[in-house]
C-alpha cells in the first residue's frame, strides 16, 4: 500500500507545482520558480519509488489522470477559469478510466 501513498504524494506535488507556473512569470520570479523545482523534484522521486511496485503503465495513467483532474480543480478555484460541459465531460471521463483502471484491471498489482 505504501507504493500507493507515493503515487499520491507524486501527483500532489506535481499539481502544486503546475499550480505555480502561473505565478513565476516565466520563470522571472525566483520563489516560485524555486517552489516548481523542488515540486517537481520531489514529484518525480516519490513517482520513481511508487513505480518499484506499480507497473509503469498504470502508475502514469493514473499520475496523469488525476493530475489533470487536480489541475482542473486549481483552475477553477485560484484562476477563475469556467469549465463548460465538455470539458466537465473530458474530466468526468478520466476519473472514470482511472477508476476503472484501480478497481478492475489485474495488471495493477491489488
Amino acid at each position: 500500500m505504501t507504493h500507493w501513498l507515493y503515487l499520491a504524494v507524486s501527483i500532489l506535488t506535481e499539481v502544486a507545482a503546475s499550480s505555480l507556473l502561473k505565478y513565476s512569470d516565466g520563470f522571472s520570479k525566483p520563489w516560485p520558480s524555486l517552489a516548481i523545482a523542488i515540486g517537481y523534484g520531489l514529484s518525480f522521486y516519490c513517482f520513481s519509488v511508487a513505480l518499484r511496485t506499480i507497473p509503469i503503465s498504470i502508475g502514469y495513467a493514473v499520475w496523469a489522470g488525476l493530475g489533470i483532474v487536480g489541475i482542473g480543480l486549481i483552475d477553477v478555484a485560484l484562476f477563475g477559469q469556467k469549465l463548460d460541459g465538455p470539458a466537465l465531460t473530458g474530466i468526468g471521463l478520466v476519473v472514470a478510466g482511472v477508476v476503472t483502471l484501480s478497481l478492475f484491471s489485474n495488471s495493477v498489482g491489488h
